[in-house]
């Protein structure tokens, strides 16, 4: 079943009614396109969306190949053009153990997407890594934004770094810190058993790049992705591998729990729309918590930084 929304303003409510976590919304071959996080009993992996106007999605079925030897949860697929082909970036392992980022080619933007047969990062130097996210700067090189584990520090836990992405397929792990946790609403279990040891983990995860003004911003989803923790907050800095600077604020500034509207709401992409604006794609949870499901805001600049215009 396919939701439409008023307007392409007025996307306060799912624009799919199907489990659609981790949303990636992009535009290729004169369409808009969405792939996500599908449910763990589907029939197929990394779902993917089709929209002509923006504001009725429909299914297209299941955009990658899977590659059962890898692992049995696949997650956050983003996708890119690159030369005359689409790479999907997304992660793979068995729950939260083990998982690492690995690429897909197809000649299509929906697929299918065959894993090009090696890791974007060699897993024997990092044992956890998830939600690859490509920007590319003005001069046309593209930096593999993506999150891992730290042990370090008074805030242990998922935090996020950028590499540079090289052949359009790979990174070598020596990155850059974009941010760490540096609030108590990015807690997201207290005492978590981890890595052989008990830690108050923090979460900072799904990063989603944007440059406004000739500066860029790396909105990000922090907290507890299970519970109302969850929400989006950003860093800004002039480049990639610059200094990025984090407020520390009591609760995230672009997305946030609504009570009786809004169920933590997070890992979001950014779209034009067909009005040339820009739109905050993300998840919530439906009202029984039950399913994770796709969201579209309208993302509006002021003066205190972005914000999602619920």
């Amino acid at each position: 079943m396919i939701v439409a929304a008023d307007s392409p303003g007025l996307h306060n409510r799912p624009v799919y009614d199907g489990y659609f976590a981790d949303p990636f919304a992009f535009r290729a071959e004169g369409v808009w396109w969405a792939v996500g996080t599908g449910s763990s009993d589907a029939d197929g992996v990394c779902p993917m969306l089709m929209s002509e106007d923006f504001v009725n999605w429909r299914p297209m079925g299941h955009a990658l190949i899977p590659t059962p030897s890898l692992g049995t949860d696949y997650w956050a697929p983003e996708i890119i053009r690159i030369g005359d082909r689409y790479r999907m970036f997304y992660s793979v392992g068995r729950g939260d153990n083990g998982h690492q980022l690995r690429v897909a080619e197809s000649v299509r933007p929906e697929g299918p997407y065959r894993d090009l047969g090696e890791p974007v990062l060699d897993p024997a130097s990092c044992y956890f890594a998830i939600d690859a996210h490509v920007y590319t700067d003005p001069e046309g090189a593209n930096w593999l934004f993506y999150a891992r584990d730290f042990l370090d520090g008074q805030r242990p836990g998922t935090a996020l770094v950028v590499a540079p992405l090289l052949d359009g397929r790979r990174v070598e792990d020596d990155f850059h810190v974009v941010a760490r946790a540096n609030a108590d609403w990015q807690l997201y279990e207290a005492d978590r058993p981890m890595y052989e040891g008990r830690y108050d983990w923090h979460t900072l995860e799904g990063p989603s790049v944007v440059r406004h003004e000739n500066e860029l911003y790396c909105l990000y989803s922090g907290g507890n992705w299970t519970n109302e923790t969850y929400g989006v907050d950003y860093v800004t800095a002039d480049r990639p591998d610059g200094d990025w600077r984090a407020d520390v604020v009591a609760a995230p500034r672009i997305l946030k729990t609504q009570p009786g509207r809004l169920r933590g709401p997070g890992h979001n992409s950014v779209v034009q729309g067909p009005d040339s604006a820009m739109y905050i794609v993300y998840h919530a949870w439906n009202e029984a918590r039950t399913a994770r499901k796709m969201h579209v805001t309208p993302l509006v600049w002021t003066e205190q930084g972005p914000r999602a215009e619920l």
